[in-house]
């Protein structure tokens, strides 16, 4: 942990950029990229892996909250969203270092009981030059409550240029986990997801939607943002749709569970 010089908090993480971990999120993903490419946008999530002793892991696998996360007594985490803009090209095989601080914290009280809200800053260069900036929005939730109602989410757009089918499985789910170093129990633990988050199977990792979305827009990408509108659990399968530059991922029944845009 660092300082800057305008006394914010830091945490910089180097990464020798592994051309064999870019493979194999391609392969995971079904998606054709060979290493003397740039990165495809948003690979950088098999980087700057924050492993930990098991000792420094909460109770849902996530590192233990402090340094740039502060507790704000509120155990369950949800990936809400992020904002992405891809300066420059990232390539794999060449060094990079990526400079993370905390652009807010605030706890808030919600319809649904106290929120805590964080918003990461993360800077990633490569040979001196920033070549991506990514704000990661964090949500911070009490304990699931037996009783809590389930709101069934908005639709989602019914009129696409394009649409593409997935599906999911927890095969799929424990292997995006593994390579972006994600311990998340909902994601592989499904007695841990219903018994204690409350959701009705595993969950789908937001990052791996919105990576999605983003391999379905024209290259390259100059900007994209991101907002999970609802979780979308196993068994399942999700509609890719995309309107011009707007993007979403729509569940069974058409709900909306992801939306996008880009630049």
């Amino acid at each position: 942990m660092t300082a800057d010089a305008a006394g914010l908090r830091a945490e910089v993480q180097a990464d020798a950029m592994d051309p064999a971990r870019a493979l194999a999120l391609a392969a995971v993903l079904g998606h054709p990229w060979a290493p003397a490419q740039p990165l495809p946008p948003f690979f950088h999530r098999v980087y700057f892996w924050e492993v930990r002793p098991d000792g420094d892991l909460g109770r849902d696998g996530h590192p233990r909250v402090g340094g740039l996360i502060p507790d704000f007594g509120l155990p369950r985490r949800m990936w809400a969203g992020g904002r992405l803009e891809f300066h420059r090209p990232l390539f794999s095989g060449q060094p990079a270092e990526r400079r993370t601080v905390r652009d807010s914290a605030l706890r808030k009280q919600g319809r649904s009981g106290p929120l805590g809200f964080v918003t990461l800053r993360h800077e990633i260069r490569q040979n001196g030059a920033l070549c991506v900036t990514e704000w990661q929005d964090l949500v911070y939730r009490e304990e699931a409550r037996p009783d809590a109602p389930h709101l069934a989410p908005p639709p989602a757009p019914e009129v696409a240029d394009e649409t593409r089918s997935r599906a999911f499985d927890p095969v799929g789910l424990m292997r995006y986990s593994g390579l972006t170093m994600n311990g998340h129990r909902i994601h592989y633990d499904a007695d841990y997801a219903r018994d204690v988050e409350g959701y009705p199977g595993l969950v789908v990792h937001a990052p791996l939607l919105a990576q999605l979305m983003m391999l379905m827009a024209p290259q390259p990408l100059k900007t994209f943002r991101f907002r999970a509108v609802a979780p979308l659990c196993l068994p399942t399968a999700a509609v890719f749709g995309r309107l011009g530059n707007r993007f979403w991922v729509a569940g069974p029944g058409g709900g909306l569970r992801m939306e996008g845009e880009a630049g």
